[in-house]
């Protein structure tokens, strides 16, 4: 199974690469910049230790909240780009700001000043990364196009380890400038425009949807208490999936294994290669460091792009961390004293370790995102983002702990110009030993990675069929064709449309609360909870939930199919005692239609159904012709001859199809003023009418409207507004006129529908009384 290819330009991708150029050229240039602190302007040990440990908490803390917000922010720009936008600017004043640093206002004073503008570094950092990563997973759904997307931001940012290096020669040489100190405040203002203008490049250039009408959680100061209980939720959801868990878990093992000897490099070079003379060691540590980054750049990278095409991802992540391994034993044999160029050669087989791992893992987390989406409904990749990037940062502290330790277990003394032999034997076995146990951990980890390209297909296939628009009433009601309909008198009670323009949203509660509580008109079943699609099994304790819910306020309920665990749903209200509409989805799948029909008379056959409605708008979309529709109808009278059938349709068809009217015991009419575009104060006599002409055509056969109502939000139409008194209205209305005049009438609908977001926004999915999470809206 595979789907259509969202083929990304090269321009966007080059975009999004930029942005990753100044993502880790901050990180890069600030490790090179901290040894300053220390060697230049005197901070002591413990000043370290806090400046490098505290502001990471921070960063720790504000990455899955950053997450959240921006996976849940509605605007007209999407989700991300106004923050990467922003981000970019505190990041890169704040990085010029937080090294202008002066030894002559003493060290305790450049302490707190450098840690309080730290804070505010890694907040923009926050703002701007997180974000901006979630930015690449969502900009393809194609399983390796994904791949291509992270390899050329990859290959761009890459570049960052290439240069930063030599920053450390350009800072010591004083030619260049004086002193180290000197060296950093200017450097830095460099650094801070020229990546802040990169790291605005994605929010500019790379393109996205408005997020106005999505589902999303609010973000407001009432709803913060809520907010960090949904971080938490999605932080333990996210984390809970197996196959993102092992890219966490193999992503922490390479990392930290790697930065735990990243640092031994230099030491190696200059105790082992030099015999510790550092002068004449010269750029050879610069060179191990630079080199790498090249071979990435032009070697490691494009050939694993390839080699994800060829075999698929997972594979390629076990080959690649395999070649790895082969380079970190070449490592210790070409560490020849004496001959430094020899450790060139084994660069292109231990870079495939880093190399791999965020072009790769990066792609697949955008594969994972989408498995999530189809279990939860939401699309997380700024939580997502946030977790594996946390894991990454827990990974990088960890290995700065595990440095240390490792330096004193093999007895090395940095006040030494010569070290022992075993400190330096020691070095080299764990420069090799360290990251060879964590890469081969890691692709134990991975060794049943299940998403492969195949599953991958399958998801996206659903989730594409989930997003594709559906025929609605709103997407073809004819309002001019009916206009004939209604030139005549009408006999409307107006006593039952309630004043509400001098009365307070709390009056228009209560009132609402009194109609709902004297007893509702029948209620359109919604089974489906958050994050579920229309189709998808629905089991019999949520159904049970949602009954127990409504089940006092109804003496009908109304479902809409007989099939996917709908078959619950008349069980379940006739054990409570509701009296059951119960409809089979007819649509151009005849082979589900055979289902849906076979279902519905095994239902009426066991007691569960007093009128049986073969289709819901069937005519209205065109989805069969009417006497195929008919058809079915008979089908059902046949094998039900004690039970009342009819079809459900919008009323002005019985007006047009005389024959649908004989077809039928009984009239089962959708009536929606909402879509007719009425103003709310005309909508109940709107509705009088509607129900009027239906009469007129039913031939003195029951009249049923099996469809109405209003919702609380979205798009207007016409002169008709949602809003939540709007809804409240209505709904008082039409239930005094139904029980006025003994009119049996059904309420669209019992519960908020989200799956309906993607197919008419936010005033699809809001006719409920009751919201996705079973709340009473209005109370």
């Amino acid at each position: 199974m595979s789907t259509a290819v969202n083929q990304v330009p090269f321009g966007q991708k080059v975009a999004f690469g930029i942005g990753m150029l100044a993502n880790q050229m901050f990180p890069a240039v600030l490790g090179i910049f901290m040894v300053v602190l220390v060697q230049d302007l005197g901070f002591p040990g413990w000043m370290w230790g806090v400046i490098y440990f505290f502001p990471r908490v921070f960063d720790s803390i504000t990455d899955p909240i950053m997450g959240f917000i921006s996976d849940n922010t509605k605007s007209r720009w999407g989700r991300r780009r106004q923050y990467v936008f922003f981000g970019a600017i505190l990041m890169g004043l704040a990085f010029i700001v937080m090294w202008q640093l002066y030894r002559e206002d003493g060290i305790e004073y450049n302490f707190i000043y450098f840690l309080l503008w730290s804070f505010v570094f890694y907040l923009g950092l926050t703002i701007f990364s997180v974000p901006y990563v979630a930015m690449g997973y969502e900009m393809s759904n194609d399983f390796h196009e994904r791949t291509n997307i992270m390899a050329v931001a990859q290959w761009i940012g890459q570049w960052a380890w290439v240069v930063a290096p030599w920053f450390w020669v350009v800072m010591y040489d004083p030619d260049w400038f004086p002193t180290a100190e000197v060296a950093t405040r200017t450097l830095a203002v460099w650094v801070g425009v020229i990546c802040m203008l990169f790291a605005m490049v994605p929010a500019i250039f790379i393109k996205s949807k408005s997020t106005l009408n999505e589902n999303y959680s609010p973000l407001n100061l009432r709803t913060i208490g809520s907010s960090l209980k949904e971080i938490l939720k999605g932080f333990k959801e996210a984390f809970a999936s197996p196959p993102f868990r092992k890219l966490c878990i193999a992503t922490f093992f390479i990392f930290n294994a790697f930065n735990t000897i990243a640092a031994f490099s230099f030491f190696i070079v200059v105790y082992y290669l030099f015999n510790g003379n550092a002068p004449a060691a010269g750029i050879w540590p610069t060179l191990f460091g630079s080199l790498g980054a090249i071979v990435t750049t032009f070697v490691v990278i494009p050939i694993v792009a390839k080699m994800s095409k060829k075999m698929g991802k997972k594979n390629a992540f076990i080959w690649s961390q395999g070649i790895s391994i082969i380079g970190y034993i070449m490592l210790w044999f070409l560490f020849v004293p004496g001959k430094p160029y020899m450790f060139i050669f084994a660069l292109p087989f231990f870079s495939f370790g880093i190399g791999s791992l965020f072009t790769l893992m990066m792609s697949m987390t955008s594969d994972v995102i989408d498995l999530d989406e189809l279990t939860s409904g939401k699309r997380r990749e700024g939580v997502f983002g946030a977790i594996y990037w946390w894991m990454v940062k827990f990974g990088f502290a960890i290995a700065g702990g595990l440095s240390g330790l490792i330096l004193s277990v093999v007895g090395f003394n940095a006040d030494a110009q010569v070290q022992t032999e075993e400190a330096l034997t020691g070095l080299r076995a764990f420069y090799s030993g360290v990251p060879i146990l964590g890469t081969l951990i890691a692709m134990f980890v991975m060794r049943n990675y299940d998403v492969t390209e195949e599953r991958a297909n399958e998801i996206r296939a659903e989730l594409d069929r989930r997003a594709k628009p559906v025929k609605t009433s709103s997407s073809y009601y004819p309002t001019d064709r009916v206009k004939s309909l209604f030139d005549r008198q009408f006999n409307l009670d107006t006593s039952v449309n309630t004043d509400i323009t001098s009365k307070t949203t709390e009056e228009i509660k209560a009132l609402f609360s009194a109609s709902l509580n004297s007893g509702a008109p029948g209620l359109c079943f919604s089974p489906y909870f958050q994050g579920q699609d229309i189709d998808d099994l629905l089991s019999e304790s949520q159904i049970r939930e949602r009954m127990d819910t409504i089940q006092s306020h109804t003496k009908w309920i109304r479902s809409f199919s007989c099939t996917n665990g709908n078959e619950f749903i008349p069980k379940v209200a006739r054990e409570a005692g509701l009296k059951t509409m119960v409809g089979a989805w007819i649509g151009p799948d005849k082979e589900r239609n055979e289902k849906e029909i076979a279902a519905l008379i095994d239902l009426a056959k066991s007691g569960y159904v007093d009128i049986a409605a073969v289709g819901n708008e069937v005519l209205l979309r065109g989805d069969l012709p009417k006497g195929e529709l008919i058809e079915y109808i008979q089908r059902v009278k046949e094998a039900l001859p004690n039970i009342q059938v009819g079809c459900v349709d919008t009323y002005f068809q019985f007006s047009e199809h005389a024959d649908l009217v004989d077809s039928c015991d009984v009239i089962l009419a959708n009536c929606y003023p909402f879509w007719e575009g009425n103003d709310i104060n005309e909508a109940s006599l709107s509705l009088q009418k509607m129900y009027a002409v239906t009469q007129d055509a039913a031939k003195n056969k029951p009249v049923f409207i099996t469809e109405t109502g209003w919702p609380n939000k979205g798009e207007p139409n016409g002169a008709a507004l949602p809003s939540s008194n709007n809804a409240m209205k209505y709904f008082i209305d039409i239930n005094a006129w139904s029980q006025k005049h003994n009119v049996e009438v059904f309420y669209f609908s019992s519960f908020d529908e989200p799956w309906k977001i993607h197919h008419e926004g936010d005033v699809g999915q809001s006719w409920g009384i009751w919201d996705k999470n079973d709340k009473l809206k209005y109370s």
